[in-house]
């Protein structure tokens, strides 16, 4: 994003026009509801993209390729982390997952929000690297009780599977307050609306809009005008 030249004034409209993208990162167990928030995010806020990360799982019988993720080789996922083309990766359950870098790059780059469905591992490697532009939140089920039976309702892995599942799960409710969020979702509804509050605070953090103080400076003067007297500096 390119700053204004000095001395620039700007409006109100200019400078929310060059504000910088968040990357809302989403995390939970399995069974906890991150993906149906995460579509309904994407359904109702029209700057918001999904990251859509590249993995060597197998595509299930409900996924489309582009869509849901990009479903690529083992080789091909070597090369791009050998190149360092992935913001983040990971390995869960035997398969590998990760974030390419350049498409995020340029959607922040021009104010565009990019919404990240990733696990704990790739949400800290993306601390490591790129933690002011990100706003993590980890998603809870209301009971253990709910999430086996939402395993079991969706219908796409094996007892086993869901078992292994429920086993990492341990692991991941442990880094609960790592992130910069958590909400239980017991309801879904407001687990949506808590969320998409969430992302409409963070948009108006002032480290995102770099040309705010362009806009604020011009109002200072205005007002030296306005009122004859040169404003003391603070």
């Amino acid at each position: 994003m390119s700053e204004f030249p000095s001395g620039t004034v700007v409006t109100s409209d200019e400078a929310d026009a060059r504000r910088r993208g968040v990357m809302l990162v989403l995390s939970s167990p399995s069974g906890a509801g991150k993906s149906t928030i995460a579509r309904q995010l994407l359904d109702h806020e029209t700057n918001l993209k999904l990251s859509i990360s590249v993995t060597t799982r197998p595509r299930r019988s409900s996924e489309i390729d582009g869509v849901h993720y990009h479903f690529i080789t083992l080789e091909r996922f070597e090369q791009m982390r050998a190149r360092d083309e992935l913001l983040e990766w990971a390995e869960v359950h035997g398969n590998f997952y990760g974030t390419p870098r350049d498409p995020v790059e340029r959607a922040l780059e021009s104010g565009q929000d990019v919404l990240f469905d990733i696990d704990i591992q790739g949400t800290f490697q993306l601390y490591e690297t790129v933690r002011p532009d990100v706003v993590s939140l980890f998603i809870l089920p209301p009971s253990i009780a709910e999430m086996k039976s939402r395993l079991h309702r969706r219908a796409e892995d094996t007892p086993e599977v869901i078992q292994r599942r429920l086993k990492t799960a341990v692991g991941e409710m442990k880094h609960w307050s790592k992130y910069d969020y958590v909400i239980v979702n017991d309801d879904l509804q407001r687990a949506f609306d808590g969320a998409r509050s969430i992302l409409k605070a963070e948009r108006l953090r002032r480290e995102r809009s770099p040309a705010i103080g362009r806009f604020i400076d011009g109002m200072v003067e205005d007002l030296k005008r306005e009122t004859g007297e040169a404003a003391a500096d603070d």
